[in-house]
């Protein structure tokens, strides 16, 4: 009798698992579930810490974030008072008035510029 299909190759009777133990099974379960589970809980676990994607160096002192700050907002000033002059009139009072704040913020961050003690 001809049969259609061919014979299964002949395997090797001693399985490479059957030497395994099931404790070295278990913990590289352990350490996969580990991998793809943990990150997340991570994430969790540090919910207070900020994200550090926007935020200034730590290594400044205060005195140079507040110099930096104040630049910042006196181009910021500056870029609008150029940006309102070409408005027409509507919109060049929305865009004064917006100036005007970053303005107020520039002198708030320069008080506190001159409020802060150079160490000695």
């Amino acid at each position: 009798m001809i049969k259609p299909t061919p014979n299964p190759p002949e395997t090797d009777p001693a399985s490479p698992y059957e030497s395994l133990d099931s404790k070295k099974l278990h913990e590289a379960a352990e350490r996969a579930l580990d991998h793809y589970l943990l990150p997340a809980s991570h994430i969790m676990a540090n919910a207070q810490e900020p994200e550090r994607m926007y935020l200034a160096n730590p290594k400044y002192d205060t005195e140079s974030l507040l110099a930096n700050a104040s630049e910042t907002l006196g181009s910021a000033s500056e870029m609008l008072n150029n940006f309102a002059a070409v408005l027409d009139t509507a919109h060049r009072k929305t865009a004064l008035g917006i100036a005007q704040v970053v303005m107020l913020g520039e002198i708030a961050v320069n008080q506190a510029l001159d409020n802060v003690e150079v160490p000695r």
